[in-house]
């Protein structure tokens, strides 16, 4: 129904305009009697074989939603229904910002994917943080953290700490994001000493608590081999509890849609397929180099159940979808996790 009916309709608008149209038709929705039930009863699958345990957390099964679809912790509640495992939120910031001059989200549909230069549009922790402590789901969900546009590189760690403390309560893992490439100079702070810096003193933060949160990080898809180790030897050092592999590409290698139309779009960070090869590389490096036991999270092209299958192959512990979700709607995770079981 959804990609026979409403996809269509929804796509023929502008992307940005159609996220919060749909916001607020599920969050309308959720009102109606049975309307959740009725969510839960489609997209919900609920076996023991499912189940999965890293850092500490139980997993109802391994299909999570990534950050950035649900930045401001909005509709907690209503997208469990969906089937998810796991829901993160964020990108957070210590202060609300608008993020980068609109139009800033882009479908690139021969390609099943989307461009995108939000640049951490959210209203803040602190808003956030009023949401999570009234949301009635019991669902694990991720506190994905960066630092506010404003905010030199050189007092990043400030912005990370101040949205760390403010969220610690009301997530249950972490995410630190360096890895977007919508905020200027953001991916500077991948590079070995800025971010061991980082990692070190949230760590530091984290050991400091009576119990203290799962820490991982969120790595682009674009890193060289070079690169990638030193994100090997820093999850190490710092004792990380886990990777996400991998945010958006700054590349338009592969792209069908032609290199006008995308050149007049200009700057932002592709996902959808044309980062499934790119992500699914990264994860198979950071198997072989980080050992069995490793939680890897993966993320990146996934629009069919046979993709996350493929992640899974290559390494990854857990899944996340974004546009896969946007392209295939709810019916994905379904399908997911029914391949898994099978």
């Amino acid at each position: 129904m959804y990609k026979a009916l409403i996809r269509p309709i929804l796509f023929l608008f502008d992307p940005e305009k159609v996220h919060h149209f749909t916001f607020s038709m599920i969050k309308f929705l959720s009102f109606i009697p049975g309307m959740s039930s009725l969510w839960k009863f489609m997209y919900q699958s609920k076996d023991e074989k499912l189940e999965r345990e890293y850092f500490g957390l139980k997993f109802p099964n391994p299909v999570g939603l990534a950050a950035g679809f649900d930045k401001d912790a909005k509709l907690i509640d209503q997208l469990a229904c969906f089937g998810f495992g796991f829901i993160e939120i964020g990108t957070l910031t210590p202060k609300g910002q608008p993020g980068n001059d609109k139009p800033r989200l882009f479908r690139l549909k021969k390609d099943q994917a989307i461009i995108n230069r939000m640049g951490f549009n959210n209203q803040g922790v602190e808003a956030a943080v009023k949401r999570l402590k009234s949301r009635n789901s019991s669902i694990l969900v991720g506190g994905n953290i960066g630092k506010n546009k404003v905010t030199p590189n050189e007092e990043a760690f400030r912005d990370y700490e101040i949205t760390f403390n403010e969220l610690f309560d009301h997530v249950d893992y972490f995410v630190v994001n360096v890895s977007s490439p919508n905020t200027p100079n953001l991916r500077a702070l991948q590079d070995k000493g800025p971010l061991t810096e980082i990692l070190s003193k949230l760590q530091a933060l984290n050991n400091e608590r009576a119990i203290r949160k799962p820490l991982l990080l969120k790595i682009a898809p674009d890193l060289t081999d070079e690169q990638l180790q030193d994100i090997v030897d820093i999850a190490k050092e710092v004792k990380l509890d886990g990777l996400i592999a991998t945010n958006t590409t700054i590349s338009r290698e592969g792209l069908i849609t032609s290199t006008e139309e995308v050149a007049a779009i200009g700057a932002g960070g592709v996902s959808g397929k044309p980062v499934k090869e790119k992500s699914t590389e990264v994860i198979k490096y950071l198997r072989k180099n980080l050992g069995p036991e490793f939680p890897i999270i993966g993320v990146g092209g996934i629009m069919s159940a046979e993709d996350a299958i493929e992640k899974l192959n290559a390494g990854a512990s857990l899944v996340q979808v974004y546009t896969g979700f946007i392209y295939e709607g709810p019916k994905l995770i379904k399908d997911i996790n029914r391949t898994i079981l099978k």
